[in-house]
């Protein structure tokens, strides 16, 4: 056996450890399904052993099926995934009916099909280590658990219980896990943790999973039972108004979940493994798992940060502007170790921003997770001030005032002043190109854009700009600063809007576009959310307001006059300018494209329907939907083109991570791989036909469609 080391103790415990020879992982791949048959088959014939302790050697338990086989799955090949996970199924079936006790030893991460290693055994104890991560993330990829995680899980907990480890891919450390009962055991380190195994399985000799002992039943009934039967048919519409129908991963687990509690164990294990090899087979498991797992790693790894230069970490961190931005990126800051000094106008004003950072706290310490000590501690490393001396020891700044080119100007010179010559100045602008914000700077080659997004505790992107003049080294201390913080980089080149707010402006624009065409307001919202977006074109607008949206297209025609170029009016200025006019400006006023009372939901303004709607102008619901999924797309192939953005995985983990594309397509640029860049080239044709010449397919995607190519990374790098 190559990834399994079969030991036996002086207490006739068999020591099952894994331990991938390639790797710093292990992985249920090939070899491990062959090995693992192997030492099932090596246990049967021991009779000597009293039990049986499963651990691992890497710095993790197990990580889970490899991706790159599953990635490579077809239609065609989808009944080998299938008989290869019955057969790795089968001998963690055979290892939990040995009939002997069987432990799960957890020193570090179980994900997948680790935790569904560990789900194959009696008994399951952790090191009780708050770095460990426990649970089956497969849903995130476009999958569903294929080791019998689904099975097991609906068996142990109950389908409603299990559903949001399930279904959402819900993640848990020990701690929650020993008191939901996913975990039986915490240990205080790997020493205690083997101990208690071997204690365990002396004083258990005849232990038995739950659902193979006599009179067994479901937690919270089977689907036959009368209560269970009468909520049943609610759960598919409550999903599908999750998954907007467009994510067949949440949907298969939810079948296979209920149809597995209405067979024997056995068979509910083969409804698993059909339901995993046709997910893997389909095109939003390869768009997800080529996204979120080796696009993201890759800028996890610094795929777009400059090599030369030893990685860093900021001490402190200075804050121009308490605002819901400033305060925001201070809380962000301040909770990962950081000291900051948080300044607007007055004293008062930047402890106002202070006071963003308590209450987010206050809710943690109210959840318990977190004491009031831990709080306390945060909050003394912001010093709210109304005085630019403060900011002297800062080695960046962040600027996060209002987009005024002048204020942004004089916040910069004041504070530079009290700055080492190494210090990084950054703004936090989502519009104005860097390259002029720098001229205020005595120092460009150290100025940079770090573009935030809102809310920024709960948004996991950074846009990183550099600027005509950003040195590369001040690049590498931004990209470093970025992921001490816990946030997602991507890296872009200036432009006006730069990438996510250029690309996110053509969403909302089309969908005010198509309301002057008179197409329903619920058409356009509705076409979006079935699309996939988190939110519709209308809402989203009115959340921004639709006066700041006015005041850049307005700052837009300034630039482009000062550049000698004339501005192209878009079908969505003359809506936005109407409702401006009505003092419609958006959610904070109370009224925009949707009303929004003290008491009770939105709703869309009724004066919409009789302004705007056409009976004779309505258009086909695919139609809504592409609109508001190609522009997007053809909006970053341009971006592409023009070297604003230099990588195709900065733009599909930006537009999902940053804008609310839709996960399902992969990101922008996945979504024009998958559909088919000559079939989208097609369809993009038709569209321009139909509602303008925006939709007309750069001659570079023209290119790539005759070609037969698709976009690729590793394409750029050879240009």
């Amino acid at each position: 056996m190559k990834s399994i080391r079969y030991e036996k103790d002086p207490d006739n415990i068999v020591h099952l450890i894994l331990d991938r020879p390639q790797g710093s992982a292990n992985l249920m791949d090939e070899q491990f399904s062959l090995d693992l048959q192997r030492a099932v088959q090596q246990l049967q014939e021991d009779k000597h052993k009293i039990g049986v302790i499963l651990r691992s050697a890497k710095k993790t338990f197990f990580a889970g099926g490899d991706l790159d086989t599953l990635v490579a799955v077809t239609p065609e090949t989808a009944g080998q995934l299938f008989a290869g996970a019955q057969a790795t199924k089968t001998s963690m079936r055979h290892l939990e009916t040995l009939g002997v006790p069987v432990v799960a030893a957890i020193a570090g991460a179980a994900l997948g099909g680790g935790w569904e290693l560990a789900l194959s055994c009696h008994h399951r104890i952790a090191v009780n280590d708050n770095r460990i991560a426990l649970g089956l993330p497969e849903v995130t990829l476009g999958l569903l658990p294929g080791g019998g995680g689904v099975v097991r899980m609906t068996r142990l907990l109950g389908l409603q219980a299990a559903m949001p480890y399930l279904a959402e891919g819900r993640q848990f450390k020990p701690q929650p896990g020993l008191d939901s009962g996913l975990l039986h055991e915490l240990a205080e380190d790997e020493k205690d943790l083997l101990a208690r195994a071997a204690a365990w399985i002396k004083a258990n000799p005849e232990a038995r999973q739950p659902w193979d002992q006599p009179g067994y039943k479901i937690p919270g009934g089977a689907p036959k039972q009368a209560a269970f039967a009468q909520m049943l048919p609610i759960v598919p519409a409550i999903l599908k108004s999750k998954t907007k129908g467009v994510m067949p991963a949440p949907e298969a687990i939810l079948s296979a979940a209920v149809e597995g509690l209405q067979v024997d164990f056995d068979t509910a294990i083969r409804i698993e493994s059909r339901y995993f090899a046709e997910l893997a087979a389909g095109q939003v498991a390869k768009n997800m798992i080529g996204t979120f797992w080796y696009q993201l790693n890759e800028i996890k790894a610094g795929a777009s940060r400059p090599v030369d230069y030893e990685a860093q970490t900021v001490n402190k961190v200075g804050i121009l502007g308490a605002g819901m931005m400033g305060a925001g990126i201070a809380h962000a800051c301040a909770t990962r170790g950081i000291d900051v000094v948080l300044k607007d106008v007055s004293v008062e004003q930047a402890e106002t921003g202070k006071d963003y950072t308590a209450k987010l706290l206050d809710k943690r310490v109210a959840r318990g997770r977190m004491t009031a000590a831990q709080r306390d501690q945060v909050l003394d490393r912001i010093k709210a001030t109304g005085n630019a001396a403060d900011l002297a020891g800062c080695e960046l700044i962040i600027e996060a005032v209002f987009e005024d080119r002048a204020l942004k100007a004089e916040v910069t010179a004041q504070a530079e002043a009290h700055l080492d010559a190494g210090a990084v100045f950054a703004s936090n602008t989502s519009t104005l190109p860097i390259t002029g914000l720098a001229e205020a700077s005595a120092r460009p080659a150290n100025f940079i854009g770090l573009h935030f997004f809102s809310p920024v505790d709960k948004m996991p992107l950074v846009e990183i700009i550099c600027g005509a003049k950003t040195d590369p080294a001040t690049l590498a201390k931004a990209y470093d600063f970025v992921q001490q913080i816990a946030k997602t980089p991507i890296v872009v080149n200036d432009s006006r809007g730069f990438f996510t707010s250029r690309v996110f402006g053509t969403f909302t624009q089309e969908g005010i576009a198509m309301l002057s065409e008179g197409i329903a307001a619920a058409s356009i919202e509705n076409g979006a959310f079935l699309a996939g977006f988190p939110v519709g074109p209308l809402a989203v607008t009115d959340e921004v307001t639709l006066s700041l949206a006015a005041k850049v297209r307005n700052q837009t025609i300034k630039d482009l006059e000062a550049e000698g170029k004339s501005y192209r009016a878009h079908p969505a200025d003359a809506v936005i300018d109407r409702l401006l006019e009505q003092d419609r400006t958006g959610k904070a006023a109370g009224k925009g494209f949707y009303e929004y009372p003290q008491q009770g939901k939105k709703f869309l303004w009724p004066g919409l329907q009789t302004q705007f709607y056409n009976a004779d102008a309505q258009i086909p619901l695919q139609d809504i939907k592409d609109r508001l999924l190609f522009i997007q797309a053809l909006e970053s192939v341009r971006c592409l083109d023009e070297q604003v953005l230099t990588a195709v995985r900065d733009a599909n983990i930006g537009s999902i991570f940053g804008i609310g594309y839709p996960p399902w397509t992969g990101g922008v640029i996945q979504f024009i791989n998958q559909y088919g860049p000559r079939e989208f080239v097609a369809r993009a044709r038709t569209l321009a036909q139909r509602y303008g010449e925006r939709f007309t397919p750069p001659d570079s995607l023209i290119e790539k469609a005759e070609q037969g190519a698709t976009y690729h990374d590793h394409d750029r790098d050879h240009d």
